[in-house]
């Protein structure tokens, strides 16, 4: 019986870029923003009804939201409901980061 040999290749840190995804960086911004939504969904105990409500999208769309099925959500969008989430958003450019060729966009809340 013969062995196989796998090989693995190491991946670049960010699993869109890998997949081979042309909007790897919007995928993994919206990504980033629906973390930090779902997050305060959460903290302010909303139901998906709720969360639905208060976005103004009907309630099944909450739960693709909550299952990270991003498709039907444009990142604008998902920083509207933020605001609705009372909270404010503020885009901040700055010089490239070393290491990111690509540049960099990361999602923080406070």
């Amino acid at each position: 019986m013969q062995k196989r040999r796998e090989i693995v290749e190491a991946g670049s840190g960010d699993v869109f870029v890998d997949l081979g995804y042309t909007d790897a960086g919007e995928r993994k911004l919206r990504v980033q923003l629906a973390m930090r939504l779902n997050e305060l969904i959460a903290a302010h105990r909303l139901t998906q009804a709720k969360a639905a409500a208060l976005f103004g999208i009907p309630q099944p769309h909450v739960s693709e939201l909550k299952n990270y099925k991003l498709s039907r959500f444009s990142s604008e969008r998902l920083l509207r409901f933020m605001t609705r989430l009372d909270r404010d958003v503020e885009i901040v450019i700055r010089p490239k980061a070393k290491g990111h060729p690509s540049g960099l966009v990361s999602v923080s809340v406070a």
